[in-house]
């Protein structure tokens, strides 16, 4: 079974060594994405003090953009939104997040709803409150 890994020229670069998505058979692997932009220095919702510390974020403005980086990556490799089945969330503040996360999610999912797990975590690789991780099929 052939394995193709998609790059996405909308989508913001990989902080590592990994392609955006891997699509083995009719399903498709997303790697974990972030609201950060393509080819730019500031984080949509991310305020940054001159050490790269984060001194406040909009974590709605992150859920839209991250949203938004997923469609990207779906679309380069001949998806769609609706054909999402599952994904992983990543908040670094479940407590005070998860309530607008999860308002602003039902937005995006309000027919087609995929599985879902949301997590807690220390940190993410780069200064950001949430992160997802997802699956979708393919014709």
């Amino acid at each position: 079974m052939p394995i193709h890994s998609i790059i996405s020229e909308k989508a913001p670069q990989p902080v590592g060594p990994y392609p955006h998505a891997r699509r083995v058979g009719n399903l498709l692997f997303l790697s974990g994405l972030g609201p950060r932009e393509r080819d730019a220095a500031k984080i949509p919702g991310v305020e940054l003090d001159v050490q790269g510390n984060i001194v406040s974020y909009d974590i709605a403005a992150q859920c839209h953009a991250v949203f938004k980086n997923v469609r990207h990556v779906l679309e380069a490799a001949g998806s769609s939104w609706e054909k999402l089945v599952d994904v992983t969330v990543f908040l670094t503040n479940m407590k005070a997040d998860f309530p607008v996360f999860n308002r602003i999610y039902c937005e995006y999912f309000r027919e087609q709803q995929p599985c879902r797990t949301t997590v807690e975590v220390t940190a993410l690789p780069t200064p950001i409150a949430i992160e997802l991780k997802c699956i979708a099929v393919m014709d």
